[in-house]
């Protein structure tokens, strides 16, 4: 398994994690809890992608 496109993918869906309570409104500054919180979950939902479609 190649880690750079592992770490690209969590890197990415990290970002989208942490900007979707922006865009919701949840987290006007993207500084709070929600963002975290989000790219905690798009990150981990971007290492478990990669690892599912075995890249």
């Amino acid at each position: 398994m190649n880690k750079g496109v592992i770490t690209l993918m969590a890197g990415i869906f990290g970002t989208l994690g942490a900007y979707i309570p922006v865009l919701a409104g949840w987290d006007p500054t993207g500084l709070g809890g929600p963002s975290i919180f989000g790219g905690l979950v798009g990150g981990l939902f971007g290492i478990w992608l990669a690892v599912k479609i075995r890249v």
